[in-house]
């Protein structure tokens, strides 16, 4: 975002002029006018600051000016300048959304201490704008595996690389990682996209009755077949079977999946005749199958027949950079769901989010998101939230500070990550050299101390 700045509107020339340089002095911005219509050009809604006006104006009084301008952008934040006996009007101006109201006379620090927080209410509203027009512009696989890092730009690739081809992919990411997002992305990006995607979580299925889900029965196959049955495999012909949490799957099944794999065929329980399977092979877990290979919990030939690729999944804590997107995201599909708005995210808050573990991935996030559009999780950003009172100064937790401890904590996190690579570390978080070793300054980070 551009440098913050204060439109200010007063038909007083002397006032206007002083105010104005009084407001310079304390390091704002100001664009300062006498004539309404002039201020007005200035509004749209990117226009990151705060409308000073006073109330009382030949022409267009500032409560006029406050509804035109609202017309344009009604989350601009509108600070109305009253005389004596003009409270009325002004408590009026706020029910219809003001910001907030000044009597005259006052000084410049207590204005500006109001238009500080007014400006940064109006960064929070730019910035949760973005996200959201952000996830509005991305389609397509951008809108499936959401996020900005080196990390979530090489699965994309990845994905997009295997998608075309009927390769058999392994993909190995911990628990609430998305491996059923990644493995409907290959289905859906490639060739088999409109025919069936079958998928079976092997920890799921009770050991009697997996065979038969798998491979069908005829009947009177054993006791219970009363007729035919289709198995997943069959189902799946000129489609894709996902097979999650692959460790689970029992080791004599493990025998008969190889068989398929190799052979593309398979017998229902119950039959001798061989059906030929146009499938797609993906297979998740969160072990290490070469471990449980060795330990003989997995056979490991079954683990070099699946193993023609593998696709990892990075965990959330080695993406932190990711997550005002990805919970902006996640926000916008429980919205759906529940049929709630979405409320303003507080910086604070994401802050907070990203200094989480998240041992349960993108799975734990969801649900956090899932709370916050039912009101049942803090971090909705108000107006008692965004800072201090008028005439009071910024404490320790203001939200400026907050949003520079998350902006910090991201950038101590890609550098360990990176194990202070610099090099890494900028193109990672999509910064600059220059503006990295700027932050890392600004904020007395090290790459040694990492």
């Amino acid at each position: 975002m551009d440098q913050a700045c204060v439109l200010l509107v007063d038909d007083e020339a002397d006032l206007c002029r002083s105010l104005a340089q009084g407001l310079e002095l304390t390091g704002h911005k100001v664009i300062a006018t006498s004539q309404a219509d002039e201020a007005l050009q200035h509004v749209n809604r990117g226009f990151y600051g705060v409308l000073v006006t006073d109330i009382r104006m030949p022409g267009q009084d500032g409560f006029e000016v406050m509804r035109k301008a609202m017309e344009i952008d009604p989350a601009l934040p509108v600070v109305l300048i009253t005389g004596h006996g003009d409270v009325p009007l002004a408590v009026e101006a706020m029910r219809a959304g003001a910001y907030d109201f000044m009597e005259k006379p006052f000084s410049v620090a207590h204005l500006a201490s109001v238009a500080e927080r007014a400006i940064e209410k109006r960064r929070l509203v730019l910035e949760n704008r973005i996200l959201r027009e952000d996830l509005a512009d991305r389609s397509g696989l951008e809108s499936r595996l959401v996020g900005r890092s080196a990390a979530m730009e090489r699965l994309r690739r990845t994905v997009l690389a295997l998608a075309p081809t009927d390769a058999d992919v392994l993909i190995l990411g911990e628990t609430g990682s998305g491996k059923d997002v990644v493995a409907r992305a290959l289905h859906d990006e490639g060739p088999r996209k409109g025919k069936p995607f079958v998928a079976l979580n092997c920890g799921a299925l009770p050991a009697e009755i997996i065979e038969s889900e798998l491979f069908g029965h005829e009947k009177g196959a054993f006791t219970g077949a009363s007729g035919q049955r289709i198995g997943k495999l069959e189902y799946a012909h000129g489609g894709t079977v996902f097979l999650d949490e692959i460790e689970s799957m029992p080791l004599e099944l493990q025998v008969k999946l190889l068989r398929v794999i190799e052979t593309r065929s398979i017998e229902r329980l119950g039959s001798n005749r061989s059906i030929e399977l146009d499938v797609r092979f993906i297979a998740a877990t969160k072990e290490n199958l070469e471990q449980a290979g060795r330990e003989g919990r997995f056979r490991l030939d079954l683990f070099y027949r699946l193993n023609v690729v593998t696709v990892p999944i990075p965990p959330l804590r080695d993406r932190l950079e990711d997550i005002p997107l990805l919970f902006q995201h996640l926000a916008v599909e429980a919205r759906a769901r529940y049929r709630r708005e979405i409320p303003d995210v507080a910086p604070a808050y994401l802050a907070e989010l990203a200094s989480r573990p998240w041992p349960g991935n993108v799975r734990e996030l969801r649900n956090v998101a899932d709370r916050f559009v039912l009101g049942l999780e803090g971090g909705v950003a108000d107006d008692e939230a965004d800072g201090p009172g008028p005439g009071e100064g910024q404490g320790p937790d203001s939200l400026f500070d907050q949003v520079a401890a998350y902006e910090k904590a991201l950038i101590e996190a890609a550098l360990a990550r990176n194990e202070g690579s610099i090099k890494a570390t900028y193109e990672g978080l999509g910064l600059s050299r220059k503006a990295l070793y700027e932050k890392m300054r600004k904020y007395g980070l090290s790459k040694d101390e990492t």
